[in-house]
């Protein structure tokens, strides 16, 4: 069985569909088609893979996909979420990096962009003073645009084959439970966001640093999640290396979690991958960089050999 066999789930997926889930998807196509005039499902637009993507989350049941991707297609009308990217300004990038530690770096053995949340690092009191809720929202929103757009079509051509989803890591070291109640807000809210409109495009996640009396903490989590995406989450203690380096190659982990990587400046602050090292053509894109650049004074080609 190859890595990528092994380490993803293609089952429903385009080219390892049934021919009921092929039948499904076509029929699903064309009822949106005839939806208000085709109101909601432009086929230049709107891929195939897009549209497996919430038949999976949907069990590949016609009518609750048809409505999951219309509230989709609704809600980033209203939100603002398709120039999202032209449109957002971010002033308080700094204050957010360092008050809400996370950032995304290298790709896992299959190609896939691994993002990495030091949850157990937020200072909320620190970040709201910074920002608001609703702009953490909204910068929430642009990074998933960022990542579908940028990130994963980078990985994708460095892979030479469709990749959707990436490898999370949440750490909670230093993480206090009696504060989890004022940032259980933040992850619920963002928790929605990703399950509603952006569904399967978590790869795996592993949760590390988990401290013993988690399992209460999970408790109320759990609940916020589909139990697909709870199948592919780990909880795991301090003895957590070897697992992460199953699925991403120790130059390409962190030190601090246990791999070889010792980026300059701190991996935590290179944002390396694909869409910047360039090892992928045309990449990096100065339009996708705009707010680290405009916010956060980075140079777009610091990752590129001179």
């Amino acid at each position: 069985m190859s890595m990528a066999k092994s380490m993803e789930n293609l089952s429903g997926r385009s080219g390892h569909l049934t021919a009921e889930q092929s039948a499904t998807l076509e029929q699903l196509k064309n009822i949106l088609a005839a939806e208000e005039g085709g109101k909601y499902y432009n086929q230049e637009l709107h891929s195939d893979h897009q549209l497996l993507r919430f038949l999976r989350a949907r069990k590949f049941d016609i009518p609750a996909s048809k409505k999951m991707w219309i509230d989709c297609q609704i809600w980033r009308k209203e939100f603002g979420a398709d120039d999202i990217l032209e449109t957002f300004e971010f002033p308080e990038y700094m204050q957010a990096m360092k008050f809400y530690p996370r950032f995304y770096h290298q790709t896992d053995k299959i190609g896939r962009p691994v993002y990495i949340e030091s949850l157990g690092a937020l200072d909320l009191q620190k970040l709201m003073s910074s920002t608001t809720e609703e702009r953490m929202q909204r910068n929430h929103v642009h990074e998933y645009e960022r990542l579908i757009r940028y990130r994963l079509a980078a990985c994708a051509l460095k892979a030479g084959r469709h990749l959707e989803q990436s490898l999370v890591i949440l750490d909670l070291k230093g993480i206090a439970l009696s504060t989890f109640s004022s940032v259980y807000g933040i992850v619920k809210s963002v928790t929605a966001i990703a399950q509603d409109y952006y569904p399967e495009m978590l790869g795996k996640m592993f949760v590390i640093n988990a401290p013993m009396l988690f399992t209460g903490v999970w408790s109320l989590v759990k609940p916020l999640l589909d139990e697909a995406t709870v199948n592919k989450i780990n909880i795991l203690g301090s003895n957590y290396a070897d697992k992460l380096l199953e699925c991403v190659d120790a130059d390409k982990l962190p030190a601090f979690f246990g791999g070889k990587c010792k980026c300059a400046g701190g991996c935590e602050n290179s944002d390396i991958g694909p869409w910047c090292d360039g090892s992928v053509e045309g990449y990096p894109k100065e339009e996708f960089e705009r707010q680290a650049v405009k916010y956060g004074a980075l140079d777009v080609y610091r990752h590129v050999k001179k």
